[in-house]
């Protein structure tokens, strides 16, 4: 039996029968993934995501994945300037949820394995085994600069995310051992209790370099990535697949993100993209990432740059979704036949913009058969636990 057949047979909500999973990025950090100065009654504080988690759930969303921020990145909004810790928001998003699957994303320079492996542990008793674990290596040298001193050259900052994941998945599942890494020297490690779930956390990770790439075949089960087209969203599913089976004998899965502008007309959709993009963006954040990046090259257009600053103040980059219910179930449908396995979406406004979107949109991806109805999706939930 494979490893995601026995996620499956577990129940776990990644691996159910909705062939377009559902899941929401950043709450915990201030805008989310809008870089903009548009107002909102969204903050990032632990009541309203709490709200967000109980709308998610009764729609029959998958997952949560926060956004691991130390500082924020200035500009006019210091966008995700405030932001709540990833592993203590698990556990006490864990306490107040029963179905919506959680991750703990971690920048392995900050944390060392054995605290994040019984963290974690941890986490997966207190949600009943709901918790998952998403690696990043820490590529905002300013945060890093908190930690250590400086941010790992690129190729070093994977070797370090390698040993520093061996180490983990072996204490959840072996019981004393030495290991004398290049990063770690540790001697009879033991963890008690080892996680609740079967076969062990799911791992996902958003490496988009060819060493990333490697990470993500090695250990994950999710590779996350956003995409620059329809086309590329297939190719890339093709491609880690296809890398993770003949270099490691590995499954895997694609998840991208997607931000969400759903209106009853085309145009009040446009109408409020063009002013909490282009009227209210935060153009002086999104330079600055976009320059960390190196999102600037003499053989693009400036219409090409434009546009791609234009998407990360939109939402972090992500597959734009703006239009009526019927525009955007439509672009979802397109982005699901391309293999992905689900995405993320992001919305300025939370509390007044998702309603919408799941009372009309979700019951178009209904109708299209690419999700289960919430009621139906319970049932093959428990006939699978």
């Amino acid at each position: 039996m494979s490893r995601f057949d026995v996620f499956r047979e577990a129940g776990n909500p990644m691996f159910n029968e909705n062939q377009l999973k559902l899941g929401i990025f950043g709450p915990n950090v201030s805008n989310s993934c809008s870089m903009t100065l548009a107002e909102t009654t969204f903050t990032p504080d632990f009541d309203t995501n709490v709200k967000i988690a109980g709308m998610m759930e009764a729609a029959g969303y998958e997952c949560i994945v926060p956004v691991a921020r130390w500082r924020g990145f200035g500009g006019s909004s210091n966008f995700n300037g405030r932001c709540m810790e990833t592993y203590t928001w698990a556990a006490a998003m864990a306490a107040v949820t029963e179905k919506i699957y959680l991750f703990c994303t971690s920048h392995v320079p900050t944390m060392h394995p054995i605290a994040a492996a019984k963290m974690l542990a941890t986490i997966d008793d207190i949600s009943g085994g709901r918790i998952g674990l998403n690696t990043v290596t820490g590529w905002f040298p300013k945060e890093m600069n908190m930690f250590n001193g400086k941010k790992l050259e690129h190729d070093r900052g994977y070797d370090y995310a390698n040993e520093w994941m061996e180490i983990v998945l072996r204490l959840w599942s072996e019981q004393f051992f030495d290991h004398k890494g290049e990063f770690f020297d540790i001697k009879d490690a033991w963890q008690e209790p080892k996680p609740s779930q079967s076969p062990r956390p799911v791992l996902i990770s958003a490496g988009t370099s060819s060493r990333g790439r490697d990470y993500s075949a090695k250990f994950s089960d999710f590779n996350f990535g956003f995409i620059e087209s329809l086309e590329h969203s297939a190719e890339w599913t093709k491609q880690m697949k296809k890398m993770a089976w003949e270099k490691y004998k590995r499954e895997i899965n694609t998840f991208t993100t997607s931000f969400v502008v759903c209106r009853p007309t085309e145009k009040e959709a446009r109408e409020y993209y063009n002013y909490y993009v282009r009227e209210q963006g935060d153009w002086e954040v999104a330079n600055i990432i976009c320059d960390m990046f190196g999102i600037e090259s003499s053989s693009n257009s400036q219409e090409f740059l434009t546009k791609m600053r234009e998407n990360f103040i939109g939402g972090w980059g992500g597959w734009a979704l703006v239009g009526t219910p019927e525009q955007v179930a439509d672009e979802m449908i397109r982005l699901s036949k391309t293999g992905v396995s689900g995405t993320l979406v992001s919305f300025v406004d939370y509390l007044q913009e998702m309603p919408y979107f799941n009372e009309q949109v979700l019951p178009l991806l209904e109708q299209e058969g690419i999700r289960l109805p919430v009621k139906q999706e319970a049932l093959v939930g428990e006939g699978q636990a």
